[in-house]
């Protein structure tokens, strides 16, 4: 069923042999295949999925602790940026994973929002995967080297920082008010659907921004703001 080399992209690409690379072809499969193929495939990544969001988790918390001496807020802001589902897309481009991801016909040509959480979801899985076979040290490397490697950047561009907390105490310090939030538009499918919100001062709109869900399009819009506010 499979022309592709998973043991090849196990050793080559994630730098890792495989004790049992049913495992790694697991993570890589997602439900909507093993509905496809009832009779041959046994097992989609959806544990396998929970249980490296666990250890991913674990492993950057533990490096935060570790290193550095900050409050608890901000380390909490730091994990979330690097956890992120656009973090987790960005490692798995990188690794070039979207091949090799086993989908059915119709997830294949599904929406390309829905396509890029399937990979995030399958990073997570693969690292699942990882802890399964090689244990807590090498799973450990693997983050280092795709997750945790980003967390310079974060810190010197400001990523981590949440749009509209920042926005409000900025307003909230210069003008004694609370920015508010107000969908202006929204359009598309309920399973694709987008949103278009403004962000407001009294009855002045100083951004706005777009996404799939409102919180999105709300953090957007904030970027948008502090962007003509500043």
């Amino acid at each position: 069923m499979d022309k592709i080399d998973y043991s090849n992209f196990a050793s080559n690409v994630l730098k890792i042999d495989f004790k049992n690379i049913d495992l790694l072809i697991t993570a890589l499969t997602h439900r909507s295949f093993l509905n496809e193929h009832r009779g041959t495939v046994k097992a989609h990544n959806e544990r396998l999925e929970f249980l490296g969001d666990a250890v991913l988790e674990l492993v950057v918390t533990e490096f935060l602790y570790k290193n550095y001496n900050k409050p608890e807020g901000t380390l909490t802001n730091w994990r979330s940026c690097l956890v992120k589902t656009e973090s987790l897309i960005e490692s798995a481009t990188i690794l070039n994973v979207e091949p090799l991801l086993r989908l059915s016909k119709g997830e294949r040509r599904g929406s390309q929002r829905a396509r890029q959480q399937i990979i995030a979801n399958c990073f997570e899985a693969i690292i699942g995967a990882i802890y399964l076979d090689q244990g807590y040290d090498q799973t450990k490397l693997f983050i280092d080297k795709y997750i945790i490697s980003k967390l310079d950047k974060i810190i010197e561009d400001g990523s981590w920082l949440d749009p509209k907390s920042q926005l409000q105490e900025i307003v909230q310090r210069e003008e004694a008010i609370t920015p508010s939030y107000k969908v202006i538009d929204e359009h598309g499918p309920d399973h694709d659907k987008s949103f278009s919100v403004g962000v407001f001062l009294k009855d002045k709109q100083i951004g706005s921004g777009t996404g799939a869900s409102k919180h999105i399009a709300q953090q957007n819009a904030a970027k948008n703001a502090l962007t003509n506010y500043l």
